[in-house]
């Protein structure tokens, strides 16, 4: 059979998860041939918002900052998702069950109306697809890419159902295992965190307070995100627990009054009962960063690029945050004259995205075996540690704003 012709694109970006589909939309509005390829069909519309039951939400959640709400209002799908389902949240309590430390964040420090919002995966992603159905940007979706070479200064990508597509610049946007990473032959340096998340939906008996808790516990850190629902109940959460693998295993194995039991108890009965609780999903977690973020006209954005614990919720913020960034590179590369390909804008990516993501997963590894250690001392020193920084509010004020995405104050 004859190899199909070529069609060729100024920018391909493989992967229509959250960040891929941002970097697509960014440059949507360039006079650019842009293709998004993704090998899930992706269902079109919104998904329909329920607020019954814990089965009416999505198991996976993020906790978008100041930063990310913002991207997303100028791609102009912030107000769609907050007309749908969006929790914002105010405050955040956060304490060591092997002491007395604690901490209490608030808005109202950094003269801010909420920390951030919990917004469904599902949502946000519906919003960015229903954005670029919209646009000129070609979505090529359910084909799977088969292959991937690098030939005459292009990168070409043979697709499960026979179409060629090539692009001097093509983004891998295509998630922690990316496919096109290791076709580029990217690095990456790796480790196991030694922890599995378990992520679902809980109902609780007491209102949540528009309010993020996290307890860390010495098998992990467990984390209750506040969900919205129509009637303004404050009754549903999202939690995700970090437990070693042994504990994780026996929690999955739990049944759901024996799990929700096992909730509240380790929850300190803070929402008092856990009533309801959703199917469960468990997955490894794993640290992993790639050692470049560009190589041979593949530029890494997201979990392709880098993974981190979910114990900050900052997983997809820094996603957007390389989505932002490497719009803004490429923008200013058209502006100047340039191709899409140029290394040298390709490279003021890197230098703007590499030091945060480092810093940022630098940081979470610390936190994580911090509160992983079971020595005396140390427990003592977390705990005293805690009870300062609550009381210094000048640094805390700067934590919050960090996290948020916002100015340093």
């Amino acid at each position: 059979m004859a190899e199909r012709a070529l069609e060729s694109f100024d920018l391909i970006v493989v992967g229509a998860g959250m960040a891929g589909a941002a970097v697509a939309l960014a440059m949507a509005e360039e006079n650019l041939k842009v293709a998004l390829i993704d090998g899930q069909k992706m269902p079109e519309g919104w998904p329909p918002v329920l607020d019954d039951s814990v089965l009416d939400y999505d198991a996976r959640v993020s906790a978008l900052t100041a930063a990310s709400r913002q991207f997303l209002d100028e791609l102009g799908v912030w107000q769609g998702i907050v007309e749908r389902r969006a929790c914002a949240y105010r405050d955040m309590e956060v304490w060591d069950a092997e002491g007395t430390g604690r901490i209490h964040f608030s808005a109202a420090e950094v003269n801010q109306s909420a920390l951030g919002h919990i917004v469904e995966n599902r949502l946000v992603n519906a919003g960015l697809l229903e954005a670029l159905r919209a646009s000129r940007v070609q979505c090529v979706l359910g084909a799977p890419v088969k292959s991937y070479r690098r030939e005459a200064g292009r990168g070409v990508l043979e697709l499960e159902d026979g179409r060629r597509l090539g692009s001097p610049l093509v983004v891998a946007a295509d998630g922690a295992n990316s496919r096109l990473r290791e076709a580029g032959g990217f690095q990456t340096r790796e480790w196991n965190y030694h922890h599995h998340a378990i992520v679902c939906t809980v109902e609780t008996e007491s209102p949540h307070q528009d309010r993020a808790w996290q307890r860390f516990l010495p098998e992990g850190p467990l984390a209750f995100l506040p969900l919205a629902d129509a009637a303004g109940s404050g009754r549903y959460c999202s939690i995700v627990w970090s437990a070693l693998p042994d504990v994780a295993t026996q929690l999955m194995g739990l049944d759901d009054d024996a799990f929700a039991q096992s909730l509240t108890r380790h929850f300190e009965g803070r929402l008092g009962e856990v009533l309801a609780c959703s199917k469960r999903f468990s997955f490894p977690l794993r640290q992993r960063h790639a050692v470049d973020y560009v190589k041979d006209g593949i530029v890494l954005v997201g979990d392709a690029a880098h993974t981190i614990h979910p114990l900050a919720g900052q997983g997809i913020n820094l996603g957007f945050a390389d989505a932002q960034a490497l719009a803004d590179e490429l923008k200013r590369a058209l502006r100047r004259g340039l191709m899409l390909s140029d290394n040298v804008a390709l490279a003021r990516y890197q230098r703007r995205r590499k030091g945060d993501n480092l810093a940022m997963m630098a940081a979470m590894e610390g936190f994580q075996h911090l509160f992983e250690s079971p020595a005396m001392p140390l427990r003592l020193a977390r705990n005293l540690g805690m009870s300062l920084l609550d009381r210094a509010v000048p640094l805390k004020r700067q934590i919050i704003a960090r996290a948020m995405g916002l100015p340093v104050l």
